[in-house]
C-alpha cells in the first residue's frame, strides 16, 4: 500500500513538472503606447498637398485628435469643428476616417479647412518621424502633415 502512494505521487508529481515544463513562455505584447502611437494626442496641420498651410488667421491652425475610448476623432479645421468615427490598426500603420459631422461656419481659411477635411477622409495610412505625423493615400505623396502640439 505504502508502495502505491508513493508511485502515484511520483505520477502525479512528473505530470505537475511536464505540464509546466510544456506550456509556452510569454511573449511580451507589443506597446501601444510608444513613439508610433498617434491616439491622445493633438496634432496640428503644418502642410497640405505637399505645400506648407498660409492661414489668414495663425491662431485657427486645423488640429484633430484620437480618442481611442470611443474611437472618434475631434478637431477644428479652422473656423469649424469636425468630427466622427474612426479606424486603426497602429500594428500596420493603417488608418481610416469615417465622414461625421461638421459645423457650418463660413470663414476666410474655409478653402485650408476643406483641404484638411479631405485629407482626413481620404488618408489610408499614415507614418510617425519624431512629433510629425503624416497622413498618405496609399503610396501617392503625402495628403497632409502634421506636428506635435
Amino acid at each position: 500500500m505504502k508502495s502505491l502512494r508513493y508511485y502515484l505521487g511520483s505520477f502525479i508529481l512528473i505530470l505537475f513538472f511536464a505540464a509546466s515544463c510544456m506550456s509556452k513562455p510569454s511573449t511580451p505584447t507589443p506597446p501601444t503606447q510608444g513613439n508610433n502611437d498617434i491616439t491622445g494626442k493633438v496634432w496640428k496641420l503644418t502642410e497640405i498637398n505637399g505645400k506648407p498651410i498660409a492661414l489668414k488667421d495663425p491662431k485657427s491652425n486645423p488640429h484633430f485628435k484620437l480618442n481611442m475610448a470611443d474611437m472618434r476623432y475631434e478637431g477644428n479645421g479652422s473656423c469649424n469643428g469636425v468630427g466622427g468615427t474612426f479606424e486603426i490598426k497602429p500594428e500596420v500603420m493603417r488608418i481610416k476616417f469615417n465622414q461625421g459631422m461638421s459645423t457650418m461656419i463660413a470663414c476666410e481659411d474655409l478653402e485650408t479647412e476643406q483641404l484638411f477635411v479631405k485629407a482626413l477622409l481620404s488618408a489610408d495610412n499614415y507614418s510617425v518621424n519624431g512629433n510629425t505625423l503624416t497622413l498618405n493615400k496609399a503610396r501617392m505623396a503625402p495628403l497632409a502633415k502634421f506636428v506635435l502640439q
